[in-house]
């Protein structure tokens, strides 16, 4: 491996370069109007998987936005890892919040980033992140040290909630054949803790109306008379956790996995640091479930968050309105043995059976995901785990992640394989927020550990 990680120090600064090409593209799927940023995004995708040695490379179409696929099978009696990466990036908003313009990347010294880090919407989740392994494949194909076969799927639509990616699947199974999946879509503990996440929570995503009166309400004329559907939905909202952070949903709790104490000792050698992680979020205290660790409440614990909400008036000035309906945004993140259907379900009947008999709800479902286990016994965790305990010259621990990577149990069920889920980014680098960055250290660490994967899980 010597010589391959000879290329990856001779070509950092270009790799780095080709990165910053990439993340001036403003790829944002949510957003029609950056239609042709994201179809330019794919092929500039296809271009690199060209350029770095993989073969029958395809921009596929979907109902959505395209998906990017290529191949080098260099001996078919070899195992096959199937990489999976997106392309398509978070809106930027607000755009105010950006210390500068989100689709100019730059590197800036940070206390956690002492070697810089890359500034920029996408740098870490995930065109960073997948470029990563388009650098790697690079370096084995010049190196002609690739140990197996290796297929690549880059998709535009996984911030919206991958929604053509089931059908490709489902519609190339052969294509796609493989015998394991390597996604770095996640992050580790800490640079000075690395880990191998071994776990994943599940989604369930709504959106609720709360209507009142049938037009907005001068609020002098018909104030304290009508109820103010805003007033309700925020009473609705607050009811559906108690004061020990336990969600109030009948049956919530039904299915939940019982994680045994040995499970919770293991998972709690990772050092929580209270107080850093206060300081890291500008908190002076932090709340959650009862009886439950930080960790825990951010992995093994299901959660109930309101994403967003509005209604009224917001805009400049003052105009003194009942408003006749207000909305939220409402994620549920799910642990193994509940499912999205069965959550939603629950979710709407007991938020009309707690809606005053003086508003009408609405509940519309958005996409969910299935919870995702994968054992540190199997051949593709010890991989990841040999791989990056020689990277980064400190043991690695497995982790359980609070996100959600729908696809992954569609992937297991569709195609007969596990994905490990071997991320280098840190949970401080702002995905989805303004200022969103990634690390060199973590990108380069990323470049060097996924040719050792590769060579430990082809022995």
């Amino acid at each position: 491996m010597q010589e391959t990680l000879n290329y990856i120090n001779e070509n950092k600064q270009r790799f780095v370069d080709e990165l910053f090409e990439l993340l001036r593209i403003p790829s944002i799927s949510a957003d029609p109007a950056y239609k042709d940023d994201v179809l330019k995004c794919a092929d500039v995708c296809a271009e690199h998987l060209k350029n770095a040695g993989a073969d029958n490379v395809e921009i596929c179409e979907t109902k959505g936005y395209p998906i990017v696929f290529g191949e080098k099978i260099i001996d078919t009696n070899l195992p096959t890892v199937l990489v999976y990466g997106h392309y398509d990036v978070q809106p930027a908003d607000p755009l105010e919040l950006w210390r500068k313009p989100p689709f100019e990347p730059y590197i800036e010294k940070t206390e956690l980033h002492p070697d810089g880090a890359i500034f920029a919407r996408g740098a870490a989740d995930d065109k960073g992140q997948f470029f990563m392994h388009l650098k790697a494949f690079e370096a084995m194909m010049r190196t002609n040290t690739l140990p197996c076969n290796v297929k690549f799927i880059l998709e535009g639509e996984e911030e919206v909630g991958s929604v053509s990616l089931g059908d490709f699947v489902n519609e190339n199974k052969e294509k796609l054949s493989c015998d394991s999946i390597l996604i770095s879509d996640t992050h580790i503990y800490s640079n000075e803790q690395p880990t191998v996440t071994t776990g994943l929570r599940g989604l369930s995503y709504v959106e609720v109306e709360v209507e009142g009166p049938n037009r907005d309400l001068h609020s002098g004329l018909y104030g304290g008379a009508v109820p103010n559907p805003i007033h309700v939905l925020s009473r609705m909202i607050a009811n559906l956790i108690d004061e020990n952070g336990h969600i109030t949903i009948d049956g919530f709790y039904d299915n939940v996995e019982i994680v045994s104490d040995a499970d919770r000792t293991e998972m709690n050698k990772l050092k929580d640091n209270p107080e850093e992680f206060k300081k890291s979020i500008g908190l002076s205290n932090i709340e959650g479930e009862k009886g439950y660790t930080t960790l825990e409440r951010a992995s093994i614990r299901p959660t109930l968050d309101c994403n967003g909400i509005w209604g009224g008036y917001t805009g400049e000035g003052a105009k003194t309105v009942i408003p006749s309906k207000a909305f939220a945004k409402i994620s549920m993140r799910l642990v193994p043995y509940q499912t999205p259907e069965e959550i939603t379900e629950k979710f709407t009947k007991y938020f009309e059976k707690i809606a005053p008999d003086t508003v009408k709800v609405k509940v519309t479902p958005h996409h969910g995901g299935m919870p995702y286990v994968l054992q540190s016994d199997t051949k593709e965790f010890l991989a990841a785990k040999k791989a990056m305990e020689t990277a980064f010259g400190k043991e690695v621990l497995p982790y359980r992640s609070g996100g959600s990577i729908p696809i992954t149990a569609m992937f297991e069920k569709v195609l007969g394989a596990k994905s490990v889920l071997m991320g280098f980014g840190l949970d401080s680098d702002a995905i989805h927020s303004p200022n969103e960055h990634y690390g060199l250290f973590n990108f380069y660490k990323g470049i060097e550990s996924i040719p050792l994967f590769f060579e430990n899980y082809s022995k």
